[in-house]
């Protein structure tokens, strides 16, 4: 990790939290991704299951942890599995956690190699009537991949058929979309890192840049804030491109007169931040691009005056689609007889914003949360991210924060990062 060392109290209070909604007389057991293959000997970048970075801090491979909170010997209440540190591998592969490494991260006292843990885990397993365990139930999975959650859940139901499986992904959904204090802090670094990359953007981009080059920039700013990278895959496109939601190619050059968007976040300490800017190439917005700008920063702004503990997001969706569709006759892209004649199960405004205006922020860029039909939890993080894309145009505009969303009044996580017109042309002109 390239982040500074973070506060153990993050996961120690993680693990709380789960094992408070754990029925009595149970087991959690949580794995650590796999390795990937990419092609010949080479793996894909290794990237920790979010549910036990969430519950342990640790990123390295072949790691698991165990609760079990109703054991007689405090001490194996919560145990970390590690993959015992050997030295010849070490020497190809870099070092490996030791237990007092490990221990400062997550908080968790008693350690387990991986290659003695059956030996234990057997009279654990045989002491209890329910065992947790864990498997991807994010709502936007589309992974068939046999990964290595599903390959557990097989053997252990083989090896002990008679006890009673629950899952873990129910509470977790619950647990990881209310965000604590500690885990703001980790959130708020990621949210000035990515902003670092935002003014340093205002300065670079001219007619004549390409698109790749200001990926470049992006990527300069966050390693040398000691961001591990970035969250997801950076979108930049110019031109009609924006109109694309997940462009990804960044291979074409910036002209005069064009916008472009920049959808980009920095990932610090395991969690991500979310941030779309739209800006004129030329550093200076026409009338027009202005104008549809200023209604998609209303949009944005109406949204957060809305979104609270409480709502329901499907409505909530709704009521932003209402006010969407004002905006866009007064810009003149819709009449009141299009509105009027709409299909309600695809309506009119749909043709220039075509995606939803919020989603779940935190270790995953598209967090864990309820559903779009239950009501939002206090102290969720949440994006906030209005578009409008004309066709007709050859113009996309996005505008997006991340909130923490408060019973005492929302928190603009970005409140700080250049958002208006008149904002970002000043900049841009310096």
């Amino acid at each position: 990790m390239k982040a500074l060392p973070l506060d153990q109290q993050i996961f120690i209070k993680n693990r709380a939290r789960f094992v408070a909604k754990m029925q009595p007389n149970s087991i959690a057991i949580f794995n650590s991704n796999d390795e990937l293959p990419t092609n010949g000997d080479a793996l894909f970048p290794f990237k920790q299951n979010s549910d036990l970075y969430w519950l342990t801090g640790i990123e390295q491979e072949d790691t698991m942890l165990i609760l079990n909170p109703s054991f007689p010997d405090p001490k194996y209440r919560e145990v970390l599995v590690l993959v015992r540190p050997n030295e010849l591998k070490e020497k190809w592969d870099g070092h490996r956690l030791r237990n007092n490494e490990a221990t400062a991260i997550s908080g968790i006292t008693s350690i387990v190699y991986l290659d003695v843990l059956e030996g234990v885990l057997q009279p654990w397993i045989h002491d209890v009537a329910n065992i947790y365990l864990n498997t991807n139930e994010n709502n936007r999975k589309s992974n068939y991949v046999p990964v290595r959650d599903y390959r557990y859940a097989q053997e252990m139901k083989l090896r002990y058929p008679l006890h009673n499986y629950l899952r873990s992904a129910p509470l977790l959904k619950e647990l990881r979309s209310v965000k604590t204090q500690e885990e703001i802090v980790v959130m708020q670094q990621a949210m000035d890192i990515t902003e670092k990359a935002f003014r340093r953007l205002l300065g670079f981009i001219q007619p004549g840049v390409w698109e790749h080059e200001i990926h470049a920039e992006i990527l300069h700013e966050f390693l040398r804030n000691r961001s591990k990278g970035e969250a997801y895959g950076s979108i930049l496109a110019s031109g009609d491109r924006a109109r694309v939601l997940h462009y990804v190619s960044n291979n074409q050059e910036c002209k005069d007169g064009e916008l472009i968007l920049m959808d980009f976040g920095a990932e610090y300490g395991g969690y991500n931040a979310d941030l779309t800017r739209t800006v004129p190439v030329n550093g200076k917005f026409s009338k027009r691009q202005r104008d549809v700008y200023n209604a998609c920063l209303h949009l944005h702004n109406y949204a957060k005056s809305i979104l609270k503990p409480g709502i329901v997001l499907a409505q909530y969706h709704e009521q932003v689609g209402d006010e969407a569709t004002k905006e866009f006759i007064k810009l003149g892209l819709l009449t009141e007889a299009d509105v009027k004649n709409e299909d309600p199960s695809n309506r009119a405004y749909r043709k220039y914003l075509y995606h939803g205006i919020s989603h779940h922020l935190g270790i995953d860029v598209h967090d864990l949360g309820p559903s779009m039909t239950q009501p939002l939890p206090a102290d969720a993080v949440m994006t906030i991210e209005p578009g409008i894309y004309i066709e007709e145009e050859q113009m996309g505009i996005r505008i997006e924060n991340n909130i923490w969303v408060r019973e005492s009044g929302n928190i603009d996580l970005m409140k700080n990062i250049p958002i208006t017109a008149d904002e970002i042309e000043a900049l841009m002109k310096k």
